[in-house]
């Protein structure tokens, strides 16, 4: 399933490894889903930013969604099209480059649509072009983006706050209370995102509640996009079932149905390589200092939160085995992990393995107290193992002033 240990050798430490393999199977069932149902699914940045996967990426799904004008930039320059704009708030300096360079736009309050719709009206039968070192986005791109509103079923059976987009006060999504019987002309589209890691199950039940409160709009629109957190590429999911469940909401409101999954492209396709810098007692419990950190380079586990799956360890302690509390470099002092459990005991420079490190990790990286970013390579489909790119101090002092 990963990289195997010999090109995880040739790997520096702390460094996150793509298993290119790996990325194309996820990329082939995904493909194969839209195919069958009929539906347009496309990468979204905020869960795997890697561009030098992009042209992989490419082979199979059509473009990407993005949630800033970077992203936006990047999904024009790396996969070469326009890209599906969702921002929570749009900056006035910054509104119409994002037209120029979207093929959707979608706004997340009728605040903001009050705010910028007439630009919206003078983009309306104009041209948008992108950047000429852009061409390919430019020829694929249309005279103006379609436009769409994100919606808040206030539906969610996601069980951690900070990752529900439904709780009392959200501001993420407009609910029904707040929006016209009859959209204007101008918005082509609904978007809703209420899903994290879910399976289609659990997308029918949030479908449900989208009917329920939005079913005469729905009849409206020419596209809804059914946002992230269809988990579709992990073991059991019931892709049948998400396939049948997407042709009949396409075809009983006769439109086009939008995917952007992140971590579905992402899920299990790489590690983050780690080497033990120090093990010592700590008031009877052994710790395990290592050269990543879990609040810089993994911050997930600590929000989520979730512990890590570590390679040839036990994720529970272990009676009678040597068990480490295993900390980061960082001197916040929550910066550490629960224990682990190994078959040998620890020792500087043993190589820690992090298992589904490359969606929602990567891109939360930061350099905290001054520690590097960990380099990125891809373990390559012909055995290689290529390194992409390591950071530094001019990486580190690029984020200063």
């Amino acid at each position: 399933m990963y990289p195997e240990t010999a090109r995880l050798a040739q790997a520096p430490s702390p460094c996150f490894v793509l298993d290119e393999a790996k990325l194309r199977q996820n990329l082939q069932l995904i493909d194969a889903v839209q195919r069958e149902a009929g539906v347009t699914i496309i990468l979204a940045l905020k869960g795997f930013s890697m561009f030098s996967a992009f042209p992989l990426v490419r082979e199979y799904l059509s473009g990407a969604t993005a949630s800033s004008l970077n992203e936006i930039k990047l999904v024009n320059e790396y996969m070469g099209v326009p890209a599906h704009a969702y921002v929570p708030a749009y900056r006035d300096d910054e509104f119409d480059e994002i037209l120029s360079r979207s093929s959707h736009v979608t706004f997340n309050s009728w605040t903001q649509w009050e705010r910028f719709k007439e630009k919206v009206a003078e983009k309306e039968g104009g041209e948008a072009v992108l950047p000429e070192q852009n061409a390919l986005a430019s020829e694929a791109h249309r005279s103006s983006p379609s436009f769409g509103i994100r919606v808040n079923p206030q539906y969610s059976e996601v069980a951690t706050d900070m990752y529900n987009p439904c709780v009392p006060g959200s501001r993420l999504g407009v609910t029904r209370d707040k929006l016209p019987d009859q959209l204007p002309v101008e918005l082509e589209g609904l978007h809703f995102h209420t899903l994290c890691e879910n399976d289609s199950f659990t997308l029918e039940r949030t479908l449900a509640a989208l009917e329920e409160k939005f079913g005469d709009l729905l009849r409206q629109v020419n596209w809804v996009n059914m946002g992230g957190g269809h988990l579709m590429t992990r073991e059991g999911y019931d892709t049948q079932h998400l396939i049948g469940l997407l042709k009949a909401f396409r075809e009983k409101y006769d439109v086009e149905v939008i995917m952007e999954p992140g971590s579905a492209i992402g899920w299990q396709t790489g590690v983050l390589v780690s080497t033990v810098l120090d093990v010592f007692d700590s008031q009877g419990i052994a710790v395990a200092v290592l050269d990543t950190s879990f609040a810089a380079h993994m911050p997930d586990t600590l929000e989520m939160p979730y512990k890590p799956r570590i390679r040839d360890a036990y994720q529970e302690p272990v009676a009678d085995k040597p068990t480490y509390r295993l900390g980061g470099m960082t001197c916040l002092a929550g910066d550490f992990m629960g224990d682990y459990s190994f078959d040998e005991p620890l020792k500087v420079g043993d190589r820690i393995i992090f298992e589904d490190m490359i969606h929602y990790t990567m891109v939360k990286t930061s350099t905290f107290n001054g520690v590097n970013l960990p380099a990125i390579g891809i373990a390559k489909e012909d055995g290689s193992f290529q390194l992409i790119r390591e950071y530094g101090y001019e990486s580190f002092k690029d984020r200063l002033s």
